[in-house]
């Protein structure tokens, strides 16, 4: 190990600071590509990386379509460069092995989701000639979730690069029981496969398949006619129901308990205005015929609601000071209990 290298586990604040602006970065990013797809600009630029063999095409700036879709470029490169700074940032200063591997991950996930979106425009239709777009809608569909996934690795490196993990061990003064982190879990799971249902509606085209709002246009829950389109949309709004209903379980599992209460209560309160905001929004994208601001945040505020259930899902993970040794059981719920003295940070193998 050279000299110059000083690791340890104490917390930095302003690496904390500066992954908490990465996420920031990564958010507005993230809304960028939305609206560039609210917008249909996503192949505005037949090339890639350069649009239109430039790295500053003329015109730009003037033009709604080539400014999304090119902002939208220059977001995701600048990102690129600050998740960069990030991981030898991380490598310098912390210590846990498994911190750096989490910012190693990151790293090859913001190169994997470069790499997706260039594919998703050199093997689009308009490129390809092909008599179908699958394998460019295939792309489109692993950018839409890449992002996500992307979102859930900067958020996590937030967490465990905080005071309130490293020193406050995130309040809990009591085990979470195991049922609760599982239901967690769950509703992360069904969180994520609920923006991929949403992807394939998005990048279908099927936003407006069923054009009203909660009813069907013949007064309905089932649509009279069930097509592709009709179909994506119709289990949208289904898996809208199951996540509510699982997430409320799981946030009201926290509730009840009064050490989770103290720990956790104000992501629960945070979360669930949230939620009611994000069902707000998907009503109010279908209310306005898909306003490309309204149907851009409702994308966004999905993001959101999927990295705070991560979040606080981790956080019921992080065990509490005990007898003078601090206990961790580490982010998997079937692993054996570890003790360790001295240690800011127990996960750490």
């Amino acid at each position: 190990m050279p000299r110059f290298i000083n690791r340890s586990d104490r917390y930095h604040p302003y690496l904390f600071w500066f992954t908490f602006f990465c996420f920031g970065w990564a958010l507005f990013a993230l809304y960028a590509g939305a609206y560039t797809t609210s917008i249909q600009a996503g192949m505005v630029f037949l090339d890639w990386p350069l649009s239109n063999s430039s790295v500053m095409p003329e015109g730009w700036w003037e033009d709604q379509q080539m400014r999304a879709e090119h902002g939208h470029r220059l977001l995701t490169a600048a990102l690129g460069i600050l998740v960069i700074i990030l991981t030898a940032w991380i490598f310098v200063k912390d210590d846990r092995k498994w911190v750096r591997r989490l910012a190693f991950s990151l790293l090859a996930m913001i190169i994997l989701q470069g790499l997706l979106g260039g594919l998703r425009v050199r093997f689009d239709q308009l490129n390809t000639g092909a008599e179908t777009n699958v394998v460019g809608y295939t792309f489109r569909i692993l950018h839409a979730l890449g992002a996500e996934f992307t979102l859930g690795l900067l958020v996590a490196l937030a967490l465990v690069v905080s005071r309130r993990w490293i020193e406050k061990h995130c309040g809990i003064t009591k085990v979470v029981p195991q049922k609760v982190r599982w239901w967690g879990l769950a509703a992360v799971a069904l969180l994520i496969a609920q923006i991929l249902l949403g992807a394939l509606m998005r990048h279908a085209g099927a936003g407006l398949a069923i054009s009203t709002f909660p009813l069907t246009p013949e007064g309905g829950i089932f649509p009279a006619t069930w097509t592709t389109p009709v179909t994506l949309h119709w289990l949208h709004r289904l898996g809208a129901v199951i996540v509510t209903v699982v997430l409320v379980v799981f946030l009201g599992m926290l509730w009840g308990r009064r050490s989770c209460r103290e720990a956790f209560g104000g992501w629960v309160i945070g979360i669930t205005l949230l939620l009611a905001f994000q069902i707000f929004l998907g009503a109010a994208t279908v209310w306005t015929h898909k306003n490309p601001v309204m149907a851009s945040t409702h994308m966004l505020a999905g993001a959101l609601l999927l990295s705070g259930t991560w979040l606080l899902t981790l956080q019921t993970f992080r065990l509490p000071l005990a007898e003078g040794k601090l206990t961790n059981i580490g982010f998997n719920p079937s692993h054996k209990q570890r003790t360790t003295t001295g240690s800011a940070d127990p996960v750490s193998p």
